[in-house]
């Protein structure tokens, strides 16, 4: 078995799809001298790292990624919920297709689904599956004003358990005042977006009710493992915390994946500690300024087993285990 990394967190969008879907909070993606832009706002990453294949590639050789997992930048995700953004994500799912077929099996796809109407998203989760060149689904932590236990991101998880493909649950970086300065937005707000879906997928049962589900909470889970003996107690002492779930959040909390993005070997080791290190994939947050850029030397340094990268690596995407090439 190949000692290369399974990289599942990184993002890919071709420039014709810069625009996003209609409605997004953050204004259309654009290319300005080679440089990216949301808005008005400087993402600090070149053009060609997120929307030319050549470029990920190349950084796969360099960074020892056999292969790598692409889903569209969390400001891609249609989240309007007056807006059917069907013919976006469906022009999405049909790019990366395209892509995927043609990387002889060094890139695996997750596909971008509609939030607005939950049998519309099941519709387009049953033609991905039928179709078998996508692994997976990528989808928010929060949806207006509810996490994965409710409404329409519910019905999407659920859906995708039953159809066998792998949830990567990523978080937005929505604004809040209190941080709209530090880029807190990003380095507060993604961990705390992030472990809210964790607790809800524990708590609201998720985990429990689908022991088949196939996801994965990136940046190391947020602040979740830290908060783990909190919701612990809490479940062992109130009733209404234990209502939605008959088992304790430490046993739940290895149902799920984790990624390595936590750039610190005291947090990655808390996590395995929690999760177990059959259930931490590796990682990388591609191409943004926050991605792990030497990501084989840091899984080296924490001390984790490359072949059990890959393994779980595998076991989440659906890869079959004598190959590099989605099943």
């Amino acid at each position: 078995m190949s000692t290369d990394l399974i990289d599942v967190h990184a993002h890919w969008l071709p420039t014709e799809l810069f625009g996003l879907p209609p409605n997004s909070p953050f204004g259309a993606m654009r290319d300005r001298d080679g440089e990216l832009f949301l808005g008005d706002v400087p993402l600090s990453i070149r053009t060609e790292a997120m929307s030319d294949v050549d470029a990920i590639i190349a950084d796969m050789n360099v960074s020892g990624i056999g292969v790598r997992a692409l889903s569209a930048p969390p400001f891609a995700f249609a989240v309007d919920a007056d807006v059917p953004a069907g013919d976006y994500t469906d022009a999405y799912n049909d790019a990366l297709a395209r892509v995927v077929t043609d990387s002889s099996g060094r890139l695996a796809g997750l596909a971008s689904i509609r939030l607005d109407d939950a049998d519309a998203a099941d519709h387009q989760i049953r033609a991905i599956a039928s179709q078998g060149t996508l692994v997976g689904v990528a989808v928010p932590p929060v949806l207006r004003g509810g996490s994965l236990d409710v409404g329409v991101l519910r019905s999407v998880v659920r859906s995708a358990s039953e159809h066998r493909l792998a949830v990567l649950v990523h978080p937005m970086q929505l604004p809040r005042p209190e941080w709209s300065k530090y880029y807190l937005a990003n380095l507060v707000g993604n961990p705390v977006e992030t472990a809210t879906a964790v607790a809800s997928s524990i708590l609201g049962g998720v985990l429990e009710e689908l022991p088949n589900l196939r996801i994965c909470f990136v940046h190391g889970g947020g602040c979740a493992p830290d908060l783990l003996g909190r919701w612990t107690h809490a479940w062992e002492a109130r009733p209404d915390v234990r209502a939605g779930s008959t088992s304790s959040p430490r046993e739940l909390f290895r149902a799920a994946y984790f990624d390595t993005v936590t750039h610190d070997h005291a947090a990655l080791d808390l996590l395995r500690t929690h999760a177990g290190e059959n259930r931490i994939l590796c990682g990388t947050d591609y191409p943004f300024d926050m991605a792990e850029s030497d990501v084989a030397s840091f899984v080296d340094t924490a001390g984790l087993d490359r072949l059990s990268l890959a393994a779980a690596g595998r076991d989440f995407l659906g890869l079959d285990v004598h190959s590099e090439v989605p099943a």
